[in-house]
């Protein structure tokens, strides 16, 4: 699993984060985009107080690209090409549409627009309503937590519920909890497993509790800015945050553990008969792997030389220790998870493969 950042820096930076973003309902037609010839965005929003200026993220230029209907490689061609031009199509159409974004901020940059119906969960939050939660598990042990540019996440093993793949070979039941306040996924709670030869998070994607950023449209009675601050909405999540403690206790029971821990054991008899080579190519084309996380797979599957199905989950999940991103990382714990859970005439197309 990757190492991720302390509590201490995890809670410090959230309670910044707090005092630092705004989020705002605009109708598009308060909304300007402004480039320079360096190709820096700006978004300028008429404000009641007067036009103020924001930066724009990465995420957020896509996401007004998606809005907008400009294919985003196209964006990023005027961008750098065309500034003038880039800003011409952009407030046409900011312009020509009668609809209203909330548009989410922090530290004075624009991090993510989105519809009106997108409903705030945010990692604050849920931070503070879950982490007594976990704390309350047995022997809790917080394996890696982060805040990424999109999602926050909490990884905890209970070292109490254990279970022997073969003889040494560990594994123990633990929960991962995510949340996205910019539109990149929903909050769910899922179940882990966490292997202690190597220290490898396996996530078991079937099995979430999710809950959707999607509420009624919010602002509309207002044609001008709706300024949404943090304490304004915390008492709508509350009750849903009071589920998330069940779903905690689900997700580490004896029950759910061992029944996930059967089946990452079942793949120990499926032998890799086919090329090894091949079979990596196969995982790599069927889950969008690029070539360097292709290779670092099959580097893993070779050198830890068990060619089974549980030998190529494990080499995914241990890869995910090299991936440089957070989050990508977490996509290579999710997709051990699926592969447990993979039906027999698919793993014969991975076993077998020449």
């Amino acid at each position: 699993m990757k190492s991720g950042r302390s509590l201490v820096s995890l809670a410090q930076e959230l309670e910044r984060q707090l005092h630092s973003k705004k989020d705002l309902v605009v109708s598009s037609q308060l909304l300007r985009h402004d480039t320079n010839d360096e190709g820096d965005t700006r978004l300028v929003i008429e404000e009641s107080n007067g036009p103020a200026k924001y930066g724009i993220t990465p995420l957020a230029r896509r996401q007004l690209a998606e809005k907008l209907k400009i294919p985003y490689a196209y964006f990023e061609r005027m961008r750098h090409d065309q500034p003038v031009l880039l800003d011409r199509n952009v407030n046409t159409w900011l312009q020509s549409e009668d609809d209203r974004r909330m548009i989410r901020t922090l530290d004075g940059h624009v991090r993510a627009v989105l519809s009106d119906r997108y409903r705030r969960l945010d990692n604050f939050d849920l931070a503070e309503s879950v982490l007594p939660i976990l704390q309350q598990l047995p022997e809790v042990k917080f394996e890696s937590v982060e805040l990424t540019d999109t999602r926050m996440y909490l990884k905890v093993v209970t070292p109490r519920l254990k279970y022997e793949m073969t003889p040494g070979d560990i594994v123990q039941a633990g929960v991962v909890i995510t949340n996205s306040e910019v539109g990149q996924g929903t909050l769910s709670v899922q179940p882990l497993l966490y292997r202690l030869v190597c220290r490898n998070g396996l996530i078991a994607w079937d099995r979430s509790l999710r809950k959707t950023h999607v509420g009624r449209a919010q602002g509309a009675e207002d044609d001008g800015v709706t300024v949404y601050r943090d304490d304004t909405l915390r008492a709508d999540d509350k009750a849903f945050f009071l589920k998330v403690r069940d779903v905690v206790q689900a997700a580490v029971s004896e029950t759910t553990f061992r029944q996930m821990a059967q089946k990452m054991q079942k793949t120990l008899h499926i032998p890799l008969i086919g090329d090894p080579v091949k079979t990596v190519e196969v995982l790599a084309n069927r889950y969008d792997l690029t070539d360097t996380e292709r290779s670092g797979v099959l580097r893993h599957l070779i050198t830890e030389g068990d060619l089974s199905g549980y030998g190529l989950v494990n080499a995914v999940t241990h890869f995910s220790q090299e991936v440089e991103d957070y989050d990508r990382a977490t996509d290579f714990e999710v997709l051990g998870g699926k592969l447990i859970e993979l039906p027999t005439e698919e793993w014969k197309g991975l076993a077998q493969a020449i």
